[in-house]
């Protein structure tokens, strides 16, 4: 993610980290902090777990690392056998970051094209209020005017649709209507381009830092993916951050109804530990590239990092063995319920929406038009600010109204906090958006 400067933060210098344990953190100066976001949500089952830090170390007496194109391992093969079971897709490149396997997926979609005869396809469609990434493909792919302006002269062009909002329409449609407006919408944009131009089209089924864990519609996904398939192209699920079992289960895409071409994962999937990512693909695409050039021509010097791999099968061991899917999927949607109705005497808080342990709250200046705070106030950043000066550790996303306004806050706890532990986040926000609201409300 990118490094917002200090002030953005927390409007004054950058505490020091010291340690973590769980869902706590600790600065140098003595003070705790509850992770309420799993930082930018990466942190699925807490900070410093022994059992993941000697798989770790375990890994780094051996070999640290085996080159990928010289070597298989074993925690390569025994996470790939993770993900082909949690994901019903069978191949993978790895990466050590999301943007990386944003860039992975862009690839593998161009060449499956070429290999398949169908060189023509080299264009890209997105939504707008999304977010991809770092590198130049994955930040163009993106909707998130804030973060491209800097580079816009070097970024390709890539064709553009709305974001999926049920809480803000787009003028003169429906929520009924909302579906089949969107699917019209991705239809024109294929058709301006020329459908045999359209390499693939990238949604993040609950985007995350560009729209403030916002869920798409009930049935938008299948109805983006029968446009791309009558069109001849590729569905590519970014499930960067609201992947790797983040909204209680594995593969966020199955909670829309469908199996994407292509899907990105990253943060979740090692839990922090250790950088990872992996853009994973069906076998259609993998036996057209094993065909035209013997395999993926995408890849890095850190691609499959034994190290990072042994990570990531700790993470996902823990994740199986206590059941914290399960417990996602019979928590999440009571505690969102529970931090509604503490939220619902505040008439700033428009929206609590997500999916599992996903959740986003949107603060708004009129909840009547849901017009939102003007965007010199900050009122994102007053919330990160008032929550850590509360102990409390929140992800801010603003400008999901019109690249500038528009506030809201993203929870995103560990897989395996307590009932205790949610609470004591939710009474930690609550008291946050009381004051900021306050302080608003004074000025």
């Amino acid at each position: 993610m990118p490094r917002p400067s200090a002030n953005d933060v927390t409007q004054g210098a950058l505490p020091r980290i010291s340690h973590g344990r769980g869902v706590y953190l600790w600065d140098t100066d003595g003070r705790q902090y509850i992770d309420g976001s799993g930082g930018p949500a990466v942190f699925s089952i807490g900070h410093g777990d022994v059992r993941v830090n000697e798989a770790v170390a375990r890994q780094m007496e051996r070999v640290a690392y085996g080159y990928r194109y010289l070597f298989t391992s074993d925690p390569l093969e025994e996470l790939s056998e993770v993900i082909s079971d949690a994901t019903g897709m069978s191949d993978m490149v790895y990466t050590t970051s999301g943007s990386e396997a944003v860039e992975s997926a862009v690839k593998i979609a161009l060449q499956y094209h070429y290999d398949r005869g169908d060189p023509g396809r080299v264009r890209f469609i997105g939504r707008r209020r999304s977010w991809h990434g770092n590198t130049l493909m994955a930040t163009a792919l993106s909707g998130f005017e804030d973060r491209q302006r800097a580079f816009a002269g070097a970024l390709p062009s890539v064709g553009r649709v709305s974001a999926a909002n049920a809480y803000r329409l787009p003028e003169g449609v429906s929520r009924e209507g909302l579906v089949a407006h969107l699917a019209a919408e991705l239809e024109t944009e294929i058709m301006r381009f020329g459908p045999k131009t359209v390499a693939g089209f990238i949604f993040e089924p609950v985007v995350g830092a560009a729209g403030g864990a916002l869920p798409a519609p009930e049935g938008y996904g299948r109805a983006v993916a029968e446009v791309c398939r009558r069109h001849g192209v590729l569905g590519i699920c970014d499930e960067v951050m609201c992947g790797s079992g983040r909204t209680g289960v594995w593969r966020a895409s199955a909670d829309d109804g469908i199996i994407p071409d292509i899907i990105t994962v990253a943060k979740s999937l090692s839990g922090g530990y250790l950088p990872l990512g992996a853009a994973v693909y069906t076998k259609e695409i993998a036996e057209v590239m094993a065909a035209g050039h013997g395999g993926p021509l995408t890849g890095h010097t850190y691609t499959g990092h034994t190290a990072c791999l042994a990570a990531g099968v700790a993470v996902q061991r823990i994740i199986r063995e206590e059941a914290l899917l399960a417990r996602i999927q019979d928590k999440g949607p009571r505690w969102q319920a529970e931090l509604r109705a503490r939220l619902a005497h505040l008439p700033e808080v428009g929206d609590v929406r997500g999916r599992g342990y996903f959740i986003g709250v949107e603060v708004v200046a009129d909840p009547e038009t849901k017009a939102p705070f003007d965007a010199s106030l900050g009122v994102n950043g007053r919330i990160r600010a008032e929550g850590l000066r509360r102990g409390l550790i929140c992800y801010p996303s603003g400008g999901h109204v019109d690249g500038a306004a528009g506030d809201t806050v993203i929870l995103a706890p560990p897989f395996n906090a307590s009932d205790a532990e949610l609470d004591e986040i939710a009474d930690k926000l609550v008291a946050t958006i009381e004051a900021v609201v306050a302080g608003l409300r004074a000025a």
